[in-house]
């Protein structure tokens, strides 16, 4: 039997084995939340101030650290190469990685940051940190350079296909590296020369960048005055931002402004006006354009040559007309950021501020109409024209816009031209203007074009009355004669401006319209005390005003009575015209739309009744909303804003997508 003495000793042992065996434990498991599993997977240097978990166990493996790595970046890749027992995929994809990593690092660094203002630019001694700036500069190009090739060769040289990695976290990985060091190069180089046009060759270090014009052409002939990385932009007022994944690094190419003269005079005759060249300066071609960047190395015959070969092709694409791009002999979806010419168009412009300076009278340059066409002229596509309503802008519709450019079904079948008009216009001048403006537009367009015709109308508000007179065949002369006193009419009778006024003729280019929101006959709250106020504090635009009474005076000297009238007859702002008590009201209401002509009306209601005699959105009533003849009228929960809505952006999708079935160019 075990003395107690020996009990102790196996006692005192077993627990100095059990200490032992516990200290030399090295793994051990718990639970971690899902997120960081996940962060863990798919997180890397774009994400976070590290190197991912598959370049960091390439390192691990071969005995590197990071961050002396990332520092001598051609130094360590070049220790890697000498690595037998690295995979070509491990490789290519850490090395790309590394290059990045250090071209960011040097990126953030205050010699790469250096800006000197134009004082300090001009002091000597500001000379060496110029100079260092530009080494530093030169140095991240030569970095991005190769992280591009590094990347490119991972992704179609190794021993294994871009398809059969479809599911591999590392593809996503360095599809994005290749991508934003196209992005950082682009720009990089931008800042580095400055330059006021796209240059048809770049050198950076040892490698001769081809710039290839042919998916993009109207680029290669035009002054661009900033190019911008998508990646970097964040808009707040738009609900989402539509993208298109895939190959490529997305940027916004802003064009210069046109430099031709504006013509400050207010042309009354608008539809006999023979402008320079035939070139109408309000209607104006996109300047804020979506573009796609993709870089490839002219030799792929090898990934030494890919990585080593000086020579890489810039490839600009339109991603409107291209979704696809070839590399090799297999074709991969092109990246597109379709929201983000859109948004700096209006972020720019600040066109919401300029309706408001303009129903004021103080934003002379909008007192005739222009016309903005949101992406290059396709003559392939079918035209949808906004016209927005009273004291607002093409910002009213945000919404629509952006889901269009979101629908590829939409996007690829339409163009989007947006109305801006000065709302304190006299209604029946806008829709001349507006007309003249349209005609002209159109006319423009090759008479075989699909986009000469099936073209879309739709209009919020007041712009929804002008939309429907623009798609209207009526004489208003008559009546409008009749509602003036005898010595009015036996001055204007015969006067061609007014009969041209009062003259409606469709646009025959439009086949469908859209009416939102749109008072009819009028509203009540245009005679509330409140907003009769503010119908006397707008005036009709000086320019305008001045014009007609240098046209009128010209007729007969003696007509100065009538001019002091002009305000208080038929002739007065817009926001009076939309009084039910108006004149122009009275004139116009029971003006149809052609016969033939599809047309569907949307319209609010912030009531709580199910009668439709007493629905209204707060603005405008059931009643005057309405349009006899709608092909569909779809009524929803909200206020006048109504096309700011999902479900009328919802409903307008539908019908523009029926418009495309039934013009046989879509089977849903």
């Amino acid at each position: 039997m075990p003395t107690l003495i020996t009990k102790k000793i196996i006692a005192v042992s077993m627990g100095l084995s059990l200490l032992w065996i516990s200290g030399c434990q090295v793994v051990s498991v718990k639970q971690q939340a899902l997120n960081v599993t996940i962060a863990n997977e798919r997180d890397s240097i774009l994400t976070r101030n590290k190197l991912s978990e598959a370049s960091l166990n390439v390192l691990s493996m071969t005995g590197r650290e990071a961050k002396a790595c990332i520092e001598q970046a051609v130094h360590c890749v070049a220790e890697l190469q000498q690595i037998p027992q690295i995979q070509d995929e491990q490789l290519l994809s850490t090395s790309s990685e590394i290059y990045l990593a250090r071209a960011m690092q040097l990126g953030d660094s205050t010699a790469c940051q250096y800006s000197p203002t134009e004082q300090q630019a001009k002091n000597p001694q500001q000379h060496n940190q110029q100079q260092q700036h530009e080494q530093c500069l030169d140095q991240q190009l030569d970095l991005l350079d190769k992280s591009i090739r590094y990347s490119y060769a991972y992704l179609f040289k190794t021993k294994r296909q871009p398809q059969e990695r479809i599911f591999d976290n590392r593809q996503v990985q360095i599809r994005d590296f290749y991508n934003q060091a196209v992005a950082k190069l682009i720009m990089t180089y931008a800042s580095r020369h400055q330059s006021g046009k796209v240059e048809s060759q770049i050198k950076v270090g040892k490698s001769i960048y081809n710039i290839d014009f042919s998916h993009f052409p109207q680029l290669a002939h035009l002054q661009v005055e900033q190019l911008l990385s998508s990646y970097n932009l964040n808009f707040s007022g738009l609900r989402s931002i539509n993208r298109r994944d895939g190959f490529g690094s997305e940027f916004v190419v802003v064009l210069a402004k046109d430099q031709q003269p504006v013509n400050d005079r207010y042309i009354l005759d608008p539809l006999n006006f023979s402008y320079r060249n035939d070139q109408h300066p309000n209607i104006h071609q996109a300047r804020y354009l979506a573009a796609t960047i993709a870089m490839q190395p002219k030799s792929l015959q090898s990934v030494e040559d890919i990585l080593n070969q000086p020579e890489i092709q810039i490839q600009l694409y339109d991603p409107y007309r291209v979704d696809k791009i070839r590399v090799g002999n297999k074709q991969y979806p092109l990246a597109a950021n379709f929201s983000a010419p859109y948004g700096l168009w209006l972020a720019q412009n600040n066109l919401g501020i300029a309706a408001y300076l303009s129903l004021i009278d103080r934003e002379k340059n909008l007192a005739m109409p222009h016309l903005y066409m949101l992406e290059p002229y396709n003559p392939q596509k079918k035209v949808i024209v906004l016209i927005h309503g009273m004291a607002s802008s093409p910002e009213a519709w945000i919404a629509l816009t952006n889901d269009i450019m979101g629908d590829q079904v939409l996007r690829e079948h339409y163009q989007v031209w947006q109305v801006f008009y000065s709302t304190n216009m006299p209604m029946i001048e806008s829709r001349l203007q507006i007309y003249a403006l349209l005609k002209h537009a159109f006319g423009q367009l090759n008479a075989q074009a699909p986009a000469k015709q099936d073209a879309v109308l739709i209009g919020h508000s007041m712009g929804g009355i002008i939309s429907r007179l623009l798609v209207s065949n009526a004489d208003l002369s008559r009546d409008a004669l009749h509602a003036m006193n005898a010595r009015q009419q036996s001055a204007l009778k015969n006067d061609p401006m007014l009969n041209e006024r009062l003259q409606i003729r469709s646009i025959d280019q439009f086949n469908r319209a859209i009416f939102l929101a749109t008072p009819h006959r009028g509203t009540e709250y245009a005679e509330r005390w409140f907003t009769r106020a503010a119908r006397k504090i707008i005036r009709l635009p000086g320019v305008f005003v001045s014009s007609l009474s240098e046209a009128i005076q010209a007729q007969d000297p003696n007509m100065k009575s009538l001019l002091q009238q002009m305000d208080r007859g038929l002739i007065q702002n817009g926001p009076s015209d939309l009084s039910h008590q108006s004149r122009f009201i009275a004139l116009t209401q029971d003006v149809m739309p052609r016969q033939g002509l599809i047309y569907h009306s949307i319209l609010g209601n912030q009531t709580d009744t199910e009668q439709k005699t007493q629905m209204s959105d707060g603005i405008v009533s059931y009643q005057s909303a309405h349009l006899p003849g709608a092909r569909s009228e779809k009524i929803f929960k909200g206020g006048h804003s109504i096309q700011m809505t999902p479900d009328a952006v919802l409903e307008l999708r539908r019908i523009l997508r029926q418009h495309l079935t039934e013009l046989g160019l879509y089977h849903p």
